[in-house]
């Protein structure tokens, strides 16, 4: 392998939090802990990056000869994907929804009053936004750029210089989740011109986000660290696939933040513009679409090189998801998270993953539940479903047969028998009477009449409880027109255990 193909790791090692007790932030809300994805293996910085990237390799190959060889030696390479599974080191930000926990993150001090490590002193940035701006309309018009080139190469080429460009007062600290101290409006006009500069100029912004991440880091991160990945982040140019090694690299240091750092920037992210916001979730759920279905392979590192890719979008996506339900309204519909690309991939292995593994060791994305859409939740509930009935009534027929007794074809179903003039009364009986069979198969009989259940009279016995529960005149639940929705009646209920059957029935 050429040196143009070495495999860049990133800043090493992201997960080491030096902290440990002295960090300790009272009163501040939780979110649910990230620690290192460095466990996994990492891909390299030039492999599939044709075209804009390729031209950066023989100037970042030396550095990464060295964070290679030190990374290494402690990250064992794991094959993984297409049901990415086998990715180590990797518990989720989401709660494990089986756990049925929330943790609030929106009831916490606007100050983090823990020590943080002291900021360095940052270079001196002359420009503002509209000496900027005015020197983008001169490249403009007299085609002369070197100038705004200048601008991009000092600002792009490391933490510091991100922060003197852009922090609002370089002598003020801006310690708060309330406040980044960043001049958004700045940061959107430096992107929105980018995208319209000559391509040297792009490079030259992207060669210097690889030094950044390519620095060694040496104890805690520092806001200005934080900072400088936020404005990172909202990059446009990771919208490209021939970006999406470094946009990798990114998103596995951020991942790899300490829980506090989260804290910040959840805070952060969520004083976005409603539009802004939309671009980083669409650009991370592209990113996984890609990764997991590349319309050209050949553009990224072999699948066994980056299983920490997705991971580590997802828990940043994560980050995101959890800023929005801090919002209220949110900045946008929960269903924006969905990712349609995962209807295409084995749900039920990925489920069976999660529940084996709970939310660590290894990657499911039902520890991201978020993103997992309403067809593929229901996809996921009805197969588990169909397996828990085989399963019960399996066992019921191996129980029969180890005392000695006949088997019966009746054990194998939930069998109910209810009577047309007390339907809601007899199934509750019987509900309640054979809770050990509620998982098997349902069969209906009506008292009285003769028929075999195909289906047929499951059916109608569904029909008929529902129009029963939810009439008016039943009193159990109240239409209201406006939402077109059924809600719990105010009426004083004489028996509350009916409620529980239309729980049992849904």
């Amino acid at each position: 392998m050429s040196e143009a193909d070495r495999v860049p790791s990133p800043a090493a090692p992201p997960a080491v939090d030096e902290r440990k007790g002295k960090d300790k932030e009272p009163e501040r809300e939780k979110l649910p802990p990230i620690v290192s994805a460095g466990a996994s293996a990492t891909a390299g910085l030039d492999r599939g990056s044709k075209g804009q990237i390729s031209t950066f390799s023989s100037s970042i190959s030396t550095v990464s000869q060295k964070q290679e060889a030190t990374e290494n030696r402690s990250s064992p390479t794991h094959p993984a994907f297409p049901n990415i599974k086998n990715v180590r080191d990797l518990p989720p930000i989401s709660l494990d929804v089986r756990q049925k926990q929330r943790i609030s993150t929106d009831a916490s001090s606007s100050e983090i009053k823990a020590a943080v490590p002291p900021e360095s002193t940052l270079p001196i940035q002359p420009k503002t936004m509209k000496d900027f701006q005015e020197d983008v309309e001169k490249a403009k018009s007299s085609g002369d750029w070197k100038a705004v080139h200048d601008f991009y190469l000092t600002t792009f080429d490391s933490f510091p210089e991100l922060n003197a460009a852009f922090k609002k007062d370089a002598t003020t600290s801006f310690n708060t989740t309330e406040d980044s101290g960043i001049n958004a409006k700045f940061v959107n006009a430096v992107y929105d011109a980018l995208l319209t500069t000559p391509q040297d100029i792009q490079k030259t912004v992207l060669k210097g986000i690889i030094n950044s991440l390519l620095r060694e880091w040496k104890g805690p991160r520092t806001k200005d660290d934080l900072r400088a990945y936020f404005i990172l982040l909202q990059n446009p140019q990771f919208n490209n696939t021939s970006t999406y090694v470094i946009y990798a690299h990114l998103l596995r240091q951020i991942a790899a933040l300490v829980e506090a750092d989260h804290h910040f920037l959840v805070h952060w992210v969520k004083k976005l513009s409603q539009k802004r916001f939309k671009q980083l979730v669409e650009r991370l759920l592209q990113f996984i679409s890609l990764r997991l279905f590349p319309a050209k392979p050949e553009e990224f590192p072999p699948l066994t090189k980056c299983s920490w890719w997705i991971p580590s979008a997802s828990k940043v996506l994560a980050l995101l998801n959890t800023a929005n339900n801090l919002v209220h309204p949110p900045l946008i519909p929960y269903t924006d998270f969905y990712n349609s690309t995962l209807d295409h991939i084995d749900l039920m292995e990925e489920y069976h993953t999660w529940q084996s593994f709970g939310n660590s060791h290894r990657f499911s994305f039902c520890q991201y539940p978020f993103v997992i859409s309403i067809a593929a939740k229901k996809i996921i509930i009805q197969r588990d479903s169909e397996q828990q009935m085989i399963s019960i009534a399996r066992q019921s027929l191996v129980d029969k047969v180890s005392r000695r007794q006949r088997p019966d074809m009746n054990m194998l179903f939930l069998n109910m028998k209810v009577r047309r003039t007390h339907l809601v009364s007899d199934s509750l009986d019987e509900l309640t009477r054979k809770r050990a069979d509620l998982k098997k198969k349902l069969k209906v009989t009506f008292v009285g009449e003769a028929g075999l259940d195909m289906g047929g009279l499951t059916k109608e016995w569904f029909l008929l409880l529902i129009r029963q529960i939810f009439h008016p005149d039943y009193g159990m639940f109240t239409y209201h027109k406006d939402s077109h929705c059924h809600w719990f009646s105010s009426f004083k209920c004489d028996n509350y255990s009916e409620f529980r059957l239309v729980g049992i029935y849904a």
